[in-house]
């Protein structure tokens, strides 16, 4: 293993080509560009071997690796915002035909008004879908959830696409030092791709075919139990890839200073480094403070989160998303996910961050220690007033 200090971007790329997948196909899209860039020179330098097809849109290159996995082959590609929403038809399909597909979402904001700065509104659309839904919380973590990634996919209790989610900018343009796996390692670890169902006119079978009502809700629920089911296989992937790697990453839920906390925040994606500080920070002052880092957000880990906030007094969850007329949304499947167990803790949850702006650490201390905590639900962080007044 090597260790290099390189953009995020590019050590996405090299968790992609790791995998050898057989076919790549995507659009450029900022801030997603450089991970394609940078595969696009890999094949160009004779790196990687594989079939890179550019397309006039994000929809024809999910319709490429959707073909691509139907016809027996591993395939990749990444995305962001806009380019998702126009990706989704066919990602959906993706879901619904139990193709094992790994794709990047550069996480951005969706228009209007136009955007290309971070935050997790595009991941949101893929919450219905069947992807399994992972998020990382830097560049190290990004590459790994690709090997990961296609490990769970691939899985015969699995096969449903897999979405490794990066925060743009905060990751696919930060420079950090990043361990880049063997080839062989990688190799041992996956094993040749074994397609689940292929296209073959020798022996032919149809795929996402017209259903009729008596057979239709049958079908998604087995899609859906399968996502249930992966949390499974989620957990065993992350405790062979530690062994295997060497490091802990991806899973289902990572705990910070947790155990003795009274106090604990709730995360995901870049945010949670700057969480740990503030954990820190109040710790150094006697607060019983801790961090919940939720990495899977599909399928949701609810009984891993009602066991880690099990006895807490107090619940702040952090939304880079909201959901218009709503609110909140991992705020929402928090307490959800809690509904119902013995003496629930207060929770308040916040929007931060949306259009990728910055929050500071005493902005985060401020929503652990606002006062009367459990009556702040879905309160924005960072509203201009001069702004709204117009």
């Amino acid at each position: 293993m090597a260790i290099e200090l390189i953009e995020g971007s590019l050590a996405i790329a090299h968790g992609a080509a790791l995998c050898r997948p057989g076919v790549i196909s995507a659009y450029p899209i900022t801030p997603q560009t450089h991970i394609v860039e940078d595969l696009a020179k890999m094949v160009a330098d004779g790196q990687l071997k594989t079939e890179f097809v550019n397309t006039e849109s994000e929809f024809g290159a999910a319709s490429v690796v959707l073909g691509a996995l139907a016809g027996g082959s591993r395939a990749y590609t990444a995305t962001t915002s806009q380019g998702l929403a126009l990706m989704l038809e066919v990602l959906y399909n993706c879901a619904g035909m139990r193709l094992p597909l790994v794709m990047c979402c550069a996480n951005r904001s969706l228009s209007a008004p136009l955007s290309i700065w971070s935050d997790q509104q595009d991941a949101m659309l893929m919450r219905d879908s069947g992807f399994i839904m992972g998020f990382a919380e830097d560049a190290q973590e990004a590459l790994d959830l690709h090997i990961m990634g296609y490990k769970i996919a691939e899985d015969e209790r699995v096969q449903l696409p897999y979405m490794v989610n990066v925060d743009g900018f905060l990751i696919t343009h930060t420079f950090e030092p990043v361990n880049i796996p063997d080839q062989k390692l990688v190799d041992e670890y996956l094993g040749s791709y074994k397609p689940f169902q292929v296209l073959d006119p020798a022996n032919p079978i149809t795929m996402g075919c017209f259903t009729e009502p008596a057979y239709h809700m049958d079908v998604r629920y087995q899609m859906h139990k399968a996502n249930l089911e992966s949390t499974k296989v989620i957990e065993e992937v992350a405790a062979s890839f530690e062994k295997k790697f060497g490091r802990p990453s991806g899973g289902l839920i990572r705990n910070y200073k947790l155990d003795d906390a009274d106090t604990v925040v709730v995360a995901m994606g870049s945010i949670t480094g700057l969480v740990e500080e503030a954990v820190d920070t109040l710790r150094g002052k006697g607060q019983k403070v801790g961090l919940l880092k939720i990495k899977t957000l599909r399928p949701f880990p609810t009984d891993k989160v009602r066991e880690a906030l099990s006895g807490k007094k107090h619940v702040v969850v952090m939304d880079r998303a909201m959901s218009a007329g709503y609110g909140e949304i991992l705020g929402s499947e928090i307490k959800a996910a809690l509904y119902g167990t013995p003496n629930p803790p207060a929770i308040d949850s916040f929007i931060y961050g949306l259009g990728g702006r910055d929050i500071h650490e005493d902005e985060i201390i401020g929503m652990i220690n606002r006062p009367n905590p459990g009556t702040h639900r879905s309160e924005w962080v960072g509203l201009r007033p001069d702004l709204l007044e117009e």
